[in-house]
């Protein structure tokens, strides 16, 4: 079995919402075995604020994030990543960098919670579903056994992009 720590790079748009909340959850949930980064094709510079605090509620650390370039994870010298995953539909459609090292690439849409206009209780529960949404595809991922093939690994990663998809299809019927 590989010992070693994956990494694990959740892309987006902005890098202020989806792909914090994933980064964060992959360090909770991946621990020892996973670390979790994110990055954005065109970074707001800040996280949003409602990450950070539904984050806090959880008691997972909020001091080292920040909305960032994923111009940095392809850069040399950078982390080499070991799977790189899109959470908005955005990023999935833009030309990614070249990431070194063959990493495996899969696509798992979340709706966009920063988005969501209204209340703040309506904007905070956007926040809460999409952080449940990454959840439960984090627990799937951390489950897959890495001494498979690297074509079964691909097909279990595209799967778990698909989680949720047909609950929220059927919301919107």
């Amino acid at each position: 079995m590989d010992s070693r720590i994956h990494n694990v790079l959740f892309l987006c748009t902005g890098n202020s919402a989806r792909s914090i909340l994933a980064e964060a959850l992959m360090d909770h949930w991946g621990q020892g075995r996973f670390k979790g980064h994110s990055a954005g094709s065109f970074p707001k510079g800040e996280v949003n604020p409602l990450a950070i605090k539904l984050l806090s509620q959880f008691d997972m650390p909020v001091d080292r994030m920040r909305s960032k370039s994923w111009d940095e994870f392809a850069r040399p010298g950078a982390p080499a990543m070991d799977f790189v995953f899109t959470v908005c539909d955005q990023a999935a459609g833009e030309v990614c960098p070249v990431w070194p090292g063959r990493p495996i690439t899969a696509h798992w849409g979340v709706p966009d919670p920063a988005a969501v206009e209204g209340k703040e209780a309506l904007k905070m529960l956007a926040f809460r579903q999409a952080f449940s949404q990454m959840e439960r595809r984090i627990k799937l991922f951390i489950d897959v056994r890495l001494e498979l093939s690297r074509r079964e690994i691909e097909r279990r990663v595209r799967d778990i992009g698909h989680i949720d998809e047909e609950a929220t299809r059927d919301k919107g019927s």
